[in-house]
């Protein structure tokens, strides 16, 4: 294809995709030609940019219009729910996208991009604008409005509502209509992040003064046909969707399968289009299927080693140090993940995210140097209880791939495998060594702020650094991309270098779908895009 290639030779093959992705999204020149403004680049330079890489969307596949798809993700419960402010599962998040939008939503590197709002702007991070598109229909056949924004936000703030999201609503101060298609937001402070905020599920916009969310009324790809919690959910195309020749599909049902195994087998026997997290030894069997195949998104979780700063080993930084230099990260990537994931750093922020420190030394594994800070640690030879579970996914395989290194190097780990039921409560983070599970973020600042910062609550670590705290106050106040990203990357190398926690690697999502099933992107959110594949999958005839 001749301009994506005169595309990557422009901006990178990176950048590239991320355009290219955000175009078959269904994202307008206008929204391209923003996000490369939004990186510095001159109008004239991105007008034809904008132009060479629309012109290579068009080279691609034309989606086919019309057919029914059965989905199912691995959890499924009478809860359930079509209340954004409420849902708290895979089922909850994957129809939020198949029936609602927001202001907002996050391309494949979770930067923020124009959705319901066509624009958004600020001159301080603590006062934003947004402009909303015109002609956009809820399902009942009503405008959108300024009042249904003020509306959606706003009701995250009162505790009556229950809302999951309060805690990331507390920060604004107040949402007011400022003209017939305008919304402004106040903040308490500075928040460079919020639009990105404002993309995630629990902010899609509903209707002003809804009360009741069984019917699903929104502005998204899919209408309501059937809702049933802890059952099955069924959307049919939205003929009156915003977004042009979107959705392609007539119908999509979602339902719930807990068992991996019975997600594979029924994806196997066609009774199943599309499913969602797979087990890596599962791969063979669907790929030689001939019917199905695996779609991999990489990086969207990672597991790490906790060894506690405050208490036990941890205090002191010569057994942190060598436990990060016993990681031997590739075979753990190979052995452990079939290779399903990205090699990480000892930091959260993975490669894909714009945000990601590239210039921080990749740690190597090194038992020799490792044995040389044992030695200084000067720990004594009683064994070391670590502490691993099948809840914190792989836990358990690189605690005792860990466990031999330490031998070796004359260190005597203690494995204790934990039950999955109660680990979470009972065991994560009560234990001077032991391991947990993070699953991304949309944003640096969330994934640094909940397990990083001093004070937080899931400070797995119980690492302090005053200077870290004061980089991640300031970045959130920053409005320069670079230099945000520089602080970032400093924020990273404080954790890689005296944090408590050792992150091999990052790892993938897997999904299984028929072959027949077209249009599937990555999105370092999660599997299945993130939640968001209603509007973009189609089948081929």
């Amino acid at each position: 294809m001749a301009d994506k290639k005169q595309l990557d030779g422009l901006i990178g093959p990176e950048e590239s995709t991320r355009i290219l992705g955000a175009l078959q999204r269904g994202a307008s020149r206008r929204d391209v030609l923003a996000m490369l403004a939004a990186g510095g680049m001159q109008a004239t330079l991105a007008g034809g940019i904008a132009g060479i890489a629309s012109s290579a969307q068009a080279q691609t596949q034309t989606p086919r219009k019309g057919g029914r798809i059965k989905v199912a993700g691995a959890v499924s419960s009478v809860s359930d729910t079509l209340d954004p402010a409420k849902q708290a599962n895979q089922a909850d998040y994957a129809r939020g996208f198949t029936f609602y939008n927001g202001l907002t939503w996050l391309d494949s590197s979770l930067a923020p991009q124009p959705s319901l709002a066509e624009e958004f702007t600020t001159k301080d991070a603590k006062t934003w604008v947004f402009k909303l598109r015109k002609g956009v229909t809820f399902h009942d056949g009503k405008p959108l409005a300024p009042a249904d924004v003020v509306f959606s936000l706003m009701r995250h703030k009162n505790p009556a509502t229950g809302s999951k999201a309060k805690v990331l609503a507390d920060q604004i101060e107040d949402v007011a209509a400022t003209g017939p298609n305008e919304v402004t937001v106040r903040l308490v402070a500075p928040n460079a992040d919020l639009p990105a905020i404002l993309a995630t599920y629990h902010f899609h916009i509903v209707k002003d003064g809804t009360t009741d969310f069984n019917a699903g009324i929104g502005t998204g790809p899919y209408k309501v046909k059937e809702f049933k919690p802890g059952v099955r959910s069924i959307g049919v195309r939205n003929e009156n969707y915003w977004k042009p020749g979107r959705p392609y599909l007539d119908e999509i049902e979602y339902v719930g399968i807990a068992d991996e195994s019975a997600r594979v087998n029924a994806l196997l026997a066609g009774e199943l289009d599309l499913i969602g997290t797979v087990n890596p030894r599962s791969i063979d069997r669907i790929n030689g299927s001939g019917k199905a195949a695996i779609f991999e998104t990489k990086g969207v979780s990672y597991t790490d080693l906790i060894m506690r700063r405050d208490t036990g080993p941890g205090a002191n930084p010569d057994f942190v140090m060598a436990m990060k230099l016993l990681f031997n990260r590739e075979q753990m990537l190979k052995s452990i993940q079939l290779g399903r994931g990205v090699v990480a750093n000892d930091q959260p922020i993975a490669p894909g995210n714009r945000f990601f420190a590239k210039g921080l030394p990749q740690r190597p594994y090194d038992p020799e140097k490792a044995k040389w800070h044992l030695k200084k640690a000067n720990l004594g030879s009683a064994a070391i209880p670590m502490v691993a579970s099948p809840a914190a996914t792989s836990s358990v395989e690189m605690a005792l791939v860990l466990q031999h290194a330490a031998r070796q190097a004359g260190l005597n780990l203690d494995v204790r495998n934990m039950p999955a039921d109660g680990f979470w409560s009972q065991h994560w983070m009560k234990h001077p060594v032991g391991f947990g599970n993070v699953n991304t973020r949309p944003t640096a600042d969330l994934a640094l702020t909940l397990f990083f910062k001093s004070d937080a609550p899931w400070n797995e670590a119980g690492w302090k650094s005053e200077k870290f705290d004061q980089l991640l106050v300031g970045a959130r106040a920053e409005t320069d991309v670079a230099k945000r990203a520089q602080m970032y990357a400093d924020m990273q190398t404080l954790v890689n270098q005296d944090g408590g926690i050792g992150i091999p690697m990052f790892l993938s999502s897997l999904d299984g779908h028929n072959k027949k099933l077209k249009g599937l992107q990555t999105n370092p959110l999660g599997g299945m895009m993130g939640y968001g594949f209603a509007e973009h999958v189609w089948l081929e005839a």
